[in-house]
């Protein structure tokens, strides 16, 4: 249940992702969708939820001239994997490497939330643990081939196939792997609106 105070905003999600805009419609707010070219590219020195809060905050750029009843809201999520991020794969040779990299370990999940309006910005993060087990060969080439996961960091959906057969256990928030950290937006829209 929405604060009645949060209806008097307009809700601008930056963001063309199916997953993230099911989500705003799951959690009962009212928003619209405006998405900017960004060049996502960030200073290597960065690490982990560095990297997804310094991309959530450089896509808000994006916007100017927000009125105080706007909120934008940007996000960014990867993989992190063996000290190193995992985006987006280019093509499905880059995304075999990746989830032949993840078969049989532990990687994390960071996801980057930043609300924007014109007197203020806040950034949260989440990160999630994720097991995998072994995963052959033929399983990759199968989910790559049937579900062409060119869209997803770290080259796999939770909740699709791959999911299902090599998620051993998580630690920490589902919704966030999916690209989402679902109960920190909420919670941070109700303090915005307070």
């Amino acid at each position: 249940m929405l604060s009645e105070k949060l209806k008097k905003y307009s809700i601008i999600l930056a963001s063309g992702s199916p997953r993230r805009q099911k989500f705003f419609k799951e959690l009962a707010i009212d928003f619209t969708i405006d998405v900017r070219e960004v060049d996502e590219k960030y200073p290597s020195h960065l690490k982990a939820s560095e990297i997804t809060d310094y991309l959530s905050v450089l896509k808000s750029k994006a916007f100017k001239n927000l009125s105080e009843k706007e909120i934008v809201i940007t996000s960014d999520t990867i993989v992190w994997h063996k000290d190193k991020a995992l985006e987006k794969p280019k093509d499905a040779t880059e995304a075999k490497k990746m989830l032949a990299s993840l078969s049989g370990s532990m990687h994390e999940v960071y996801t980057s939330v930043c609300f924007t309006s014109n007197n203020f910005q806040n950034v949260v993060n989440d990160v999630t643990k994720v097991w995998f087990k072994e995963i052959t060969e033929n399983e990759i080439e199968y989910y790559i081939s049937k579900y062409q996961p060119f869209d997803k960091a770290g080259s796999y959906g939770i909740q699709e196939w791959l999911g299902y057969i090599a998620i051993q256990r998580i630690e920490g928030s589902f919704f966030n792997v999916m690209g989402l950290p679902t109960h920190l937006v909420y919670k941070s829209l109700m303090e915005i609106t307070a």
